[in-house]
């Protein structure tokens, strides 16, 4: 059996109840090094065989786990944050698909969740924002022209931006042209949970100067919009002349 386990978004402690004991009774376990917290491996048994996938071809993850599969090995393949995000996922279940071999998803706590969590904020604000955009620049592999960056912050919703922060001059340039003011707030959130976690509150407009002055290159998260400011309206979900299901006035 293959199991393909969200690590989430950091800390050891993040992982799902599931997701640990999954780790627990695997026989192989092929992770993403760059990225997955080493710390979740101490989980594995001792005899568990272990290969760090960003050494690794797609070819390569797929023979470990076909050899795995020929052994009647339980296989966990083991991504960061939640699989469904960036975790170039599709491509292996397709080739598991075409091999007929079985395997299961796990989800785990993505980053812009941690990321969340960390910046103590709420996305979806009342009379804010109710929508989230999650999406990448373009850079040494592109996006569709419709989900340019320019082109979804006209929205003006609250956006998190993955994989960007090597390109965040050109972020901010794209993020105002698109319709967000330059002193819309901002967040980078570096390494969500990890110990060595770094919170940056800035403007759009001084995102690149920002993550310069802490040194801050990759392995963080891009989020903006007035989510982040003081102003919202309170829910309705409490509010006593509010009628719900369960609370009549």
């Amino acid at each position: 059996m293959v199991d393909f386990v969200g690590a989430g978004c950091g800390a050891a402690d993040l992982i799902t109840l599931r997701g640990k004991n999954l780790i627990e009774n695997a026989d192989v376990i092929i992770y993403a090094g760059s990225l997955v917290n080493p710390e979740l491996l101490k989980y594995a048994k001792a005899e568990c065989e272990i290969f760090d996938s960003s050494r690794m071809t797609l070819d390569e993850v797929i023979n470990t786990i076909e050899n795995a599969e020929k052994s009647e090995k339980n296989t966990v393949r083991l991504h960061t944050g939640d699989p469904s995000l960036y975790g170039a996922v599709r491509e292996q279940m397709d080739r598991l698909n075409s091999l007929g071999i079985e395997y299961k998803i796990c989800p785990g706590v993505s980053s812009f969740c941690g990321a969340a969590a960390a910046l103590r904020a709420e996305y979806t604000l009342p009379d804010v924002s109710q929508t989230v955009i999650i999406t990448r620049m373009a850079g040494r592999t592109p996006v569709p022209e419709s989900e340019s960056i320019q082109k979804l912050a006209a929205h003006g919703s609250t956006m998190v931006i993955f994989l960007s922060t090597g390109m965040l001059e050109k972020l901010s340039h794209e993020l105002i042209k698109g319709g967000y003011s330059p002193e819309t707030p901002a967040a980078i959130v570096y390494k969500a949970s990890w110990e060595d976690e770094k919170i940056l509150r800035c403007r759009v407009s001084e995102l690149a100067e920002t993550a310069g002055r802490y040194n801050i290159r990759k392995t963080a998260l891009i989020t903006v919009g007035n989510f982040l400011g003081d102003d919202y309206s309170l829910s309705k979900l409490y509010d006593p002349d509010f009628e719900t299901e369960f609370r009549k006035i």
